[in-house]
This record gives C-alpha cells, sequence and structure tokens, in this order.
C-alpha cells in the first residue's frame, strides 16, 4: 500500500492525484527520473547531471523512488560490478507525463517572466 504523507488534503476528492502528486512533489525526484527517462544510468552519472544534490539525498530519493516502484537497481556486467538505475514500466510511463510537462513548459513558459533563484537550498 502507498503512504501518502503530504497530501491529506488532496486526498478526499482525487486519491490518484494525491499518490501522483505527492512523488513528484519530492525534492529532486523529477529531476532524477528526467535523468533516468534518457535510460540505465550509474549513481555518479545521476550525481553529475543533478551537481546541486547531496549524495546522501540522491541516495535517499533513489531508495523512494524505488519503493514507490519507478526506479530498479540493477548488476552491471564486469569486475568490479556496477549497480545502474533504470525506470521500471511504471517509471518510463511517468517519464511520458515528465516530457510532455516540458514540452508544455517550452511553449508556454517564457524565462524572462520567471524569478530565478540565485542560490540552490
Amino acid at each position: 500500500m502507498t503512504r501518502v504523507p503530504g497530501s491529506k488534503g488532496w486526498l478526499p476528492y482525487c486519491p490518484y492525484y494525491a499518490v501522483a502528486g505527492d512523488i513528484l512533489s519530492q525534492r529532486w525526484a523529477a529531476l532524477i527520473l528526467r535523468v533516468l527517462v534518457a535510460g540505465p544510468a550509474r549513481f555518479g552519472e545521476i550525481s553529475s547531471a543533478i551537481p546541486s544534490m547531496t549524495d546522501r539525498l540522491l541516495s535517499q530519493r533513489l531508495k523512494d523512488l524505488e519503493a514507490a516502484g519507478l526506479v530498479e537497481r540493477t548488476l552491471g556486467d564486469g569486475r568490479p560490478a556496477r549497480i545502474h538505475y533504470q525506470l521500471t514500466e511504471k517509471g518510463v510511463e511517468l517519464g511520458a507525463v515528465l516530457l510532455e510537462l516540458n514540452r508544455w513548459a517550452l511553449k508556454w513558459v517564457n524565462p524572462e517572466d520567471v524569478e530565478w533563484p540565485t542560490s540552490v537550498d
């Protein structure tokens, strides 16, 4: 069963949206999924793609995404064996939604109208 810790306000109206929103609202989760949409990646590759994220938080977020059934760890060939992260079937479908969201943003978001942060918290 999926717990929805931060979305209690949504539950009476749309529990499905609450679960999806809770997953995507976790800090950095959508960016990790975006990296993995391109294909399997090792921890260091994901970390390099999101340099503002600490390794500790990346590790925790990967565990969260794994627990949600969106990401799986696979053991690569060779010695030493390397762990790769990749999207599950469920993750691939969510990745398609994220790509569609990106397409929408490219069309409708004007970067000049956005107040960009000067630092990453």
